[in-house]
Parts: C-alpha cells; structure tokens; sequence
C-alpha cells in the first residue's frame, strides 16, 4: 500500500477498506500498547486495550476529524477512554469476588505468604483508617482512585471548584496518612 495519510486511512476505513486498518495498526500499534501498559502492567490487558481500540476504529460511526486535531492525539483519546472502561470493568469484577487473602495475593503475583500476609496486613490498616474519613472524602477517594474519574471531572460532578476538591483531597490524604504512621513506624 502506498503511503497515505492517517486522514486518508481513515477516510478508507469509514469506506472499510480493510488494507487501510492493517497500515494504521502497524503505524499505531505499539503505541497503543505502550500506553495501555502504563495503565495496568499486564501484557494481556494491553492487548486487548489494542484489539479494542483498533475495532473501535473500524466499527464506529463517529470518527477522526482533522479540524479538531491531530490524528495520533485523537486515537491516543480512544485509547485512554477505552482503557479507563476496561480499569472500571475489572474493578468492578473484583469487587464481586469474595476475597481470599493468601491465594488472591499469590495470584497476583506475590512470591511468598508474607508478602502476601504484608499486602493483606496493609489493606486492613487502609480500612481501618478509612473508618475516620467523613461521606465526602470517602466518595472524593473512591471517585478518584478506584473509579479513575479526574479532579476536574469530580469537581463538574459536584458543582465546586476545582481548588475546593484538590484541597479536600489534601486534607483527606492528610487525616490518612496520620492513622496509618503507626502501623508504618512498627
């Protein structure tokens, strides 16, 4: 295939025009995969974030518009937002599972039953000092760690400035910090 522009391969996919998938998955591919794996350290999941992406490309209606921005900032946008899907999908999937705490830690990865015993040991102390934490901080903390929105997104969320989230997360991560210090210290 001759060298086209993304713009042009794009315009040939909506035409689906296969050949013109296969020149953008190779220009794009690595990329895509680089990006999903900062997401979560797992190859498995970055494949799939690119095999996702890339029948996104081909299957979706609304697609690049070059007077809105280059093509490669665009399809990294697809990315982040199907990759920030997936995060939410297996959080959820997770939160399902009764958890066990030595085999789930060894499964993960954990060399030993310590390490798996420290990780258990830790999340216990998280909630425990979760206990402290007022409505507010706990839906700001799940919000924005576990659920992957942004400052801004939970400040539109809300209606607030987002100066006023950003200082309640301070001072969320502060009162944190200050019931987890001892079990760190020990």
């Amino acid at each position: 295939m001759q060298q086209y522009s993304d713009e042009q391969l794009m315009r040939m996919i909506r035409e689906k025009k296969s050949e013109a998938l296969h020149e953008l998955y190779d220009r794009y591919a690595r990329l895509v995969y680089s990006f999903a794996m900062k997401s979560r350290k797992e190859p498995q999941f970055a494949k799939e974030i690119v095999q996702l992406v890339f029948t996104r490309l081909w299957t979706t209606e609304r697609s690049y518009d070059p007077a809105k921005g280059l093509f490669v900032n665009w399809l990294l946008t697809v990315t982040r937002n199907l990759t920030v899907d997936q995060l939410r999908k297996l959080r959820k999937q997770e939160a399902l599972m009764p958890f066990e705490p030595w085999s789930a830690e060894l499964a993960a990865g954990e060399s030993s039953v310590e390490d798996a015993l420290s990780k258990t040991l830790l999340k216990e102390q998280m909630e425990q000092a979760c206990k402290y934490l007022n409505e507010q901080q706990t839906r700001l903390i799940r919000l924005l760690y576990w659920e992957g929105y942004s400052l801004s997104e939970i400040a539109a969320m809300n209606g607030e400035p987002v100066g006023t989230v950003k200082s309640r997360l301070h001072q969320t991560l502060k009162l944190l910090r200050r019931h987890l210090t001892p079990w760190r210290e020990e």
